[in-house]
């Protein structure tokens, strides 16, 4: 998608109604040829049972086959990601309350390791596990800076704003909490622990599939969203509602 739909991306959070549900409050979306199978969103959906929120994307075929190419360095590195953006305000999973778009990431990069505290790959070793698909709460914000107007926020140098216990020490707006992603041929889950969301457990959300980069300065911004390659909504209207499982 070019820039224009991305910058629909971030003007959809700028106090725009949410619109209403889809149905049941999943959200449907038709195949598009023109989007990649691996990133081609078809439908998303929420759901809540005793414990857990289960976070669901489908995709025509083959997600999670596709994985960014090696750089060879930080600067620079993409990162390739199916992301759930929500209304929950950023503070319910730890950080500061209003800093901005606050969404669940599933991402792969395998230039670097942002999840120092979890061993994905079973090695023994905890920090070559980037290009293993794993999870995040990210915190995103416009920034013109970026090519797609949207960044995951900068922690400004000095600064020591209020961040969750599992946050891995970059200077963003990100959280590594460890939840472990499920693929199958065309269905990516990920179950979120309710306790982990401070009880809230009634929001609207949307899918995307994007590209993020490294900043080649590895400064502010660090990390850019570059590219948007669906939103299953279509216009980031956030239709979907958290919906009891049967």
């Amino acid at each position: 998608m070019n820039t224009r739909v991305i910058t629909t991306l971030a003007l959809a959070f700028s106090g725009v109604v949410l619109a209403d549900a889809g149905h049941h409050g999943h959200i449907q979306a038709l195949a598009n040829e023109n989007v990649n199978p691996s990133f081609d969103l078809v439908h998303a959906k929420i759901e809540k049972g005793p414990s857990a929120l289960t976070f669901q994307a489908e995709v025509t075929a083959n997600i999670g086959k596709l994985k960014p190419n090696v750089n060879g360095q930080l600067a620079g590195a993409q990162v390739y990601s199916y992301v759930w953006p929500t209304s929950l305000d950023s503070e319910a999973v730890g950080f500061e309350k209003g800093q901005g778009i606050l969404a669940l990431a599933v991402t792969a990069h395998p230039d670097f390791d942002d999840t120092p505290q979890f061993d994905e790959n079973a090695d023994g070793d905890k920090t070559n596990d980037g290009n293993e698909w794993h999870s995040h709460w990210v915190v995103l914000t416009k920034d013109a800076a970026c090519p797609g107007g949207l960044k995951v926020k900068d922690i400004p140098e000095g600064q020591t704003p209020k961040v969750p216990v599992t946050w891995p020490g970059l200077p963003i707006y990100l959280d590594s909490p460890g939840y472990a992603p499920e693929f199958t041929n065309d269905t990516l889950t990920v179950d979120v622990p309710t306790q982990d969301l401070a009880g809230s457990q009634d929001f609207q959300f949307d899918a995307v599939t994007s590209v993020l980069q490294v900043n080649a300065s590895v400064h502010n911004p660090l990390l850019c969203v570059t590219q948007v390659q669906d939103i299953a909504s279509g216009d980031l209207s956030l239709p979907g509602e958290v919906v009891a499982r049967h």
